[in-house]
């Protein structure tokens, strides 16, 4: 129990002892005036009425106010459940987009790559073709050093022996 809820019953147990006390005092009839008539009635027992008048007043009030703030929170609970939503959509759509430029810029590194590549083949290609008629021209020069440091060692040997 709550201290709220304790402190409730505390004090509306010690009104009903009270009363229970002086229920001869509060019973006993006197002169009201009602401004334009008197009457005879217990002053006791029309002020404890209007106690427990004013008592269920309140506890309606306090009613009402708990039932609206709960129902503002399960209004708020369902707006944040649907900006959730548009959230978790907002980032699915940013996942697609991004999957999609991701695909797109693999495709044109690919194509990059593949021109790069026919580019390097057609250069080497032009680099061999060169060297070949290079070696058609000098058809010894690949060889014709090896060949030259044997002969000049032939050579060499003859004239030192």
């Amino acid at each position: 129990m709550s201290l709220r809820s304790l402190l409730f019953v505390v004090v509306f147990g010690a009104l009903a002892a009270f009363v229970l006390v002086n229920w001869n005092v509060l019973n006993a009839p006197t002169t009201l005036s009602l401004a334009f008539a008197e009457v005879q009635a217990p002053l006791g027992v029309v002020m404890l009425g209007f106690i427990v008048a004013v008592t269920v007043l309140f506890l309606g009030y306090i009613v009402y106010l708990q039932m609206s703030g709960l129902l503002e929170t399960r209004r708020h609970g369902k707006e944040l459940q649907v900006q959730r939503q548009l959230a978790d959509q907002a980032e699915a759509s940013r996942f697609t987009e991004l999957r999609g430029f991701l695909e797109a810029e693999f495709a044109r590194q690919a194509a990059r790559r593949s021109e790069g590549e026919a580019a390097l083949r057609s250069r080497l290609d032009a680099l061999e073709q060169q060297l070949r008629t290079i070696t058609g021209q000098q058809p010894n020069t690949l060889a014709g050093p090896a060949a030259g440091v044997s002969a000049r060692t032939g050579h060499g040997d003859a004239r030192g022996g």
